[in-house]
């Protein structure tokens, strides 16, 4: 995905769960350990968002896109951000999934997509 298409994804993304009730905190946060799309709020939870968009689903949709590795990556990224926002023991986290499929960008938001269990 070119980085426009993912810009202008995370942004419908972010939209679309802030109109849900959800209040965001930061996007696009980095450390060595890789990306994380989106970082919001919903009640207690921190949570860490992976944005997938797809015009096509021919070669595998958005959501079976994000192996175990790509998994792992968020996990320590996620982990990175709480410690050095010293959030680690005041909330809980969850890791969710936001795709966007086809020309039309039909969302399918999946909470708690995956966490530490995998």
């Amino acid at each position: 995905m070119s980085q426009e298409i993912g810009l202008i994804a995370e942004q419908h993304a972010r939209a679309y769960l802030t109109a849900q009730g959800m209040q965001w905190v930061m996007s696009n946060y980095r450390c060595r350990w890789g990306e994380i799309d989106l970082i919001m709020r919903d009640g207690p939870y921190l949570v860490f968002i992976e944005v997938r968009s797809r015009v096509s689903a021919e070669f595998g949709g958005a959501i079976e896109s994000i192996t175990r590795q790509k998994q792992r990556k968020i996990l320590k990224t996620a982990t990175h951000y709480m410690i050095a926002h010293h959030v680690y023991h005041s909330c809980s986290a969850r890791f969710d999934v936001l795709s966007l499929q086809g020309v039309t960008q039909q969302i399918e938001w999946i909470k708690n997509a995956f966490g530490a269990d995998f």
